[in-house]
C-alpha cells in the first residue's frame, strides 16, 4: 500500500527527480510533495491576432509556421555556444518570430513549414520586431476542430510552483504529475465525521494541483486549509489536556493579607477592567493546574498594577513571584515602581515596615558583588517575597524557596528557552505563569487565535490619562516640518516640560552593533544618539540641559540620568530604545523618534507609550526620510492612525505575517502551507471547536490511525517539546 511518507526515491520518482527534489527543495517524501503546492496559477492568454500583440502581455496565438532555420551562436565571454532555432510563424494579420535554445533539432522537426500550431508565451521585442523567447506550443490537426481546441488550450489553468535555482516550476509540474498517479491509494488523514461534506484527499490534490476551473481550485483550498486547521487544533488540544493535567500548587491567597492591605492604601478605584482581570487570574491562581495566560493591554492599561496584584497573591500564599524583564533599564524601572507602590508593604524587616510585609530584590547582571549576593540569599531564603530582574535571574546558581509565579514582561524579547530555564526554577517545575505584552507581535497573536494561550485582556484605560497626537515628519522632502519639531521641544520645556528623541544607534562608531546599523553598502548609516545629541545642543536646542541615555552605559550611569529626567532637571534625553518600556515620567510630552521607519509597529507603539502618561497631552513625531507609498512610509502611516494597540497588532501581523505557530521563528512564513491568520480566523474557530468534541469523543485517537500519522507529521518530537515549552 502506498504512504504519506514513502521515500521519493523508492516510490514512483526515482533516480535524479528524487535526488533533486530533496536536495533543493527538502522534500523527501510522497508527501512532501504533494502538499508542495502551487503558488499561483497562469493561464497561457487570450487567443490574440498577431496584429494586435503588445509588448509585455502573456498571449496565445494559432499561427501557421513559415520558415525555420537553425544556426550556432559563438561562443563569448561567460557565455558557452548555443544552439538557436528562429521559426517565423503568420496567422494572415502579422508575422511573430520565435526562437528556441539548445533544443532547436528536436523543435525543427515539428515545426515544420506548413505546420498549424498554438503558441503561448509573453511578448517580447528584438530589433524592432515582436517574439516569443522559448514559447509553449501544441500542434493542431486540420480537421476543423482547432478553433475550440484552441481556446480551451488558451484557458488552461497552468500550475506555477515555488522555485529556486535548478528547479524550474515545468521540472516540480512534472514530478507532481508523477506523484498524482498514486494519489487514489493513499489514506486519508480525516475521518468521515470531520470531513463532511468537503472533497476526499485524493480529489482535493488533483483539483489544486490540475485544476480544471477556478471551482476547482477554491474546493481544494477549503479542504486542505481545513485539514491543516484541524489538525492543528488536535495537537494543540492534546497539548491543553495535558497540561491541565499536570499538578502546581494553588495559589489561595489570604484573607487579610498584603494584597487586601495593598487595595486598601490605592490612592485611586482600579477600573472595571482591572479588578475583572484580577478576579479571573485569582482563580486561576487557586486551580491545582498551572496557569499560563497571555495578558493582553495597551499601553498605559495598568497590566503592571494587574502584575502586582496577582504577585501580591501568591505571596499571601507563602509563595514567591519572579518578573523577568528584558533590559536592566526596565528591570530597575519595575523595581521602582513596585516598590514605590507597595510602600511600607514592601519594606519587610525594616523599621518603617508593615506588620505584614514582603520585599523586593533586584537582580541584574551588573550589579556589584555586594548587592548582588544579597538579592540571591534574599531570592532563595525565601525573604524576597517578589524579584525583578533581567536574564541574571536564568543563571544555574539563582534559586528560590518556593517559586509559584512567573511573570514575563514584553515576552516575545526572550527566547523559549530562556523563558523555561526560569520556570523550571520551580520546586515542581510547573509555576504559574503569566506573560504580558502592549502590542503582542505577529507570533504572539498566531498563538492566540490558534488556541494554545489563555488570553486576557485590558481594554479600559484608566481616567484621567490624557491624549497622544502622532505625526508623520518627512525631514527629506519636507525639511521645515523637522525645524519645527524641535521648536516644539523647545516651546514644551519653557512650560516646564520634557521631551524624549530616540535614535536607532549609540554612534561611537567602535562596535559591531553600529557596523550592522550601518546598513548595506552605499546606504546612509542610520541616525545615532551621539551624533543627534551633539547636534542639538549646539544648534535648535542649545541652552536646554540634554542628556544622552543607551545601553553601554554604566548601571549607576543610567540609573543618575534617568533620576535626573524623573526630577525634572534634565529637559530632553536622546536615547536609544532603552526607553521603549516601563519608562514612566509623566511630565514628559513630547517624543521625536528619528529614522522611524527602522522601527517596528511594536516598537513604535511602546516608545510612544512614554508620554501622555499623565494629565498633559502628548505628541510623538515619526521622522523619516522613507519615500511615500513605500512600505516603510505604509508602517509609519498605520502608526500615526491610531493609538489602539489591538488595531496596531493587527496590522502588524498583516504586513509581517503570523510567523510559524510550531517553531520559534517570530515573523514570516508559517510551516502551515495554507492557513493563514488574517484570512481563517473562522476556519481556526470552527476547527477548534471541532477538534476539541473529537477529542472527548475519541481521547486516544485510536479510530481513525492516519489522524496520528497526520499528527506526527505537523508535530514532530522536537516541535511538540517547543511548544509544550512556549
Amino acid at each position: 500500500m502506498t504512504t504519506w511518507d514513502e521515500p521519493l526515491g523508492r516510490g514512483p520518482l526515482r533516480g535524479k527527480t528524487a535526488k533533486a527534489l530533496e536536495e533543493k527543495l527538502d522534500l523527501h517524501t510522497l508527501g512532501d510533495l504533494l502538499r508542495y503546492y502551487p503558488r499561483r496559477y497562469d493561464r497561457r492568454g487570450d487567443l490574440t491576432d498577431l496584429a494586435l500583440l503588445r509588448e509585455g502581455e502573456q498571449a496565445t496565438v494559432q499561427a501557421r509556421v513559415l520558415d525555420a532555420k537553425r544556426r550556432t551562436v559563438p561562443p563569448r565571454q561567460g557565455r558557452r555556444r548555443m544552439d538557436l532555432l528562429e521559426v517565423v510563424v503568420t496567422d494572415g494579420t502579422g508575422r511573430l518570430h520565435l526562437t528556441f535554445f539548445n533544443q532547436g533539432a528536436y523543435h525543427q522537426t515539428r515545426l515544420t513549414p506548413g505546420r498549424l500550431a498554438m503558441f503561448s508565451g509573453r511578448v517580447g521585442t528584438f530589433k524592432g520586431r515582436r517574439q516569443l523567447d522559448h514559447p509553449q506550443y501544441e500542434l493542431l490537426d486540420e480537421d476543423g476542430s482547432e478553433v475550440d481546441r484552441a481556446r480551451a488550450y488558451a484557458d488552461e489553468l497552468i500550475p506555477v510552483y515555488p522555485a529556486v535555482k535548478g528547479m524550474d516550476s515545468a521540472t516540480i509540474g512534472r514530478a507532481v504529475e508523477v506523484a498524482l498517479g498514486v494519489v487514489d491509494d493513499l489514506p486519508d488523514p480525516l475521518p468521515p465525521a470531520v470531513l463532511g461534506d468537503r472533497p476526499g484527499i485524493a480529489d482535493a490534490l488533483r483539483r489544486i494541483h490540475r485544476p480544471q476551473s477556478d471551482q476547482d481550485i477554491g474546493s481544494a483550498r477549503r479542504r486542505l486549509k481545513w485539514d491543516e486547521a484541524f489538525v492543528l487544533q488536535l495537537a494543540l488540544a492534546r497539548r491543553r489536556r495535558d497540561a491541565e493535567s499536570l499538578p502546581a500548587v494553588p495559589r489561595p491567597g489570604a484573607d487579610g493579607g498584603i494584597l487586601d492591605a495593598f487595595d486598601a492604601q490605592l490612592p485611586f478605584t482600579l477600573t472595571d477592567g482591572q479588578r475583572e482581570v484580577g478576579d479571573l487570574l485569582a482563580a486561576r491562581l487557586d486551580s491545582a493546574h498551572p496557569m499560563h495566560c497571555l495578558l493582553q493591554g495597551d499601553v498605559g492599561a495598568g497590566k503592571t498594577l494587574v502584575a502586582l496584584r496577582a504577585m501580591l497573591r501568591v505571596v499571601d500564599s507563602g509563595g514567591q513571584a519572579v518578573m523577568l524583564a528584558p533590559t536592566e533599564v526596565l528591570a530597575q524601572q519595575h523595581h521602582r515602581s513596585i516598590g514605590a507602590m507597595l510602600g511600607a508593604l514592601g519594606r519587610a524587616g525594616q523599621i518603617d515596615g508593615a506588620e505584614r510585609a514582603t520585599r523586593t530584590a533586584l537582580l541584574t547582571g551588573s550589579m556589584g558583588a555586594a548587592a548582588r549576593r544579597e538579592a540571591l540569599l534574599d531570592a532563595a531564603s525565601g525573604a524576597a517575597g517578589i524579584v525583578v530582574g533581567t536574564h541574571a535571574l536564568l543563571q544555574e546558581h539563582v534559586s528560590f524557596a518556593d517559586l509559584g509565579l512567573v511573570v514575563v514582561d514584553e515576552q516575545h524579547r526572550f527566547g523559549v528557552e530562556q523563558r523555561d530555564a526560569l520556570r523550571a526554577k520551580a520546586a515542581d517545575g510547573r509555576p504559574h505563569v503569566l506573560v504580558m505584552t502592549a502590542t503582542p507581535i505577529p507570533r504572539t497573536v498566531a498563538m492566540t487565535v490558534y488556541g494554545d494561550l489563555d488570553v486576557v485582556a485590558l481594554t479600559q484605560l484608566p481616567a484621567g490619562r490624557a491624549p497622544v497626537s502622532t505625526h508623520v515628519v518627512p525631514a527629506k522632502d519636507k525639511p521645515h516640518y523637522l525645524s519645527r519639531a524641535w521648536e516644539r521641544i523647545r516651546e514644551e520645556a519653557a512650560q516646564g516640560r520634557q521631551a524624549f528623541v530616540v535614535c536607532p544607534r549609540i554612534g561611537d562608531g567602535d562596535s559591531a552593533e553600529d557596523a550592522q546599523a550601518a546598513g548595506e553598502e552605499g546606504e546612509r548609516a542610520p541616525l545615532s544618539v551621539l551624533e543627534i545629541a551633539a547636534r542639538l545642543t549646539e544648534g535648535p536646542l542649545a541652552g536646554l540641559r540634554v542628556e544622552v541615555l543607551h545601553g553601554r552605559m554604566a548601571p549607576d550611569d543610567k540609573d543618575a540620568v534617568m533620576g535626573r529626567f524623573s526630577a525634572g532637571t534634565t529637559d530632553v534625553v536622546v536615547s536609544t530604545t532603552v526607553i521603549e518600556v516601563g519608562v514612566d515620567v509623566p511630565n514628559a510630552t513630547v517624543m521625536v523618534i528619528m529614522d522611524a521607519d527602522r522601527f517596528g509597529v511594536s516598537q513604535l507603539h511602546q516608545l510612544r507609550g512614554r508620554v501622555g502618561r499623565g494629565k498633559l497631552p502628548g505628541l510623538c513625531l515619526l521622522v523619516t526620510e522613507s519615500e511615500e507609498g513605500s512600505p516603510a512610509r505604509e508602517r509609519l502611516d498605520v502608526v500615526a492612525s491610531t493609538t489602539d494597540g489591538f488595531v496596531l497588532s493587527q496590522e502588524d501581523l498583516r504586513m509581517r505575517r503570523e510567523g510559524d505557530v510550531l517553531g520559534d521563528a517570530q515573523s514570516g512564513r508559517s510551516s502551515l502551507r495554507l492557513l493563514t491568520l488574517l484570512k481563517d480566523e473562522k476556519v481556526i474557530e470552527e476547527a477548534r471547536e471541532r477538534a476539541a468534541a473529537y477529542l472527548e469523543e475519541d481521547p486516544e485517537l485510536t479510530a481513525h490511525p492516519p489522524l496520528v500519522r497526520a499528527l506526527e507529521e505537523l508535530l514532530p518530537e522536537e516541535r511538540a517539546e517547543y511548544l509544550d515549552k512556549t
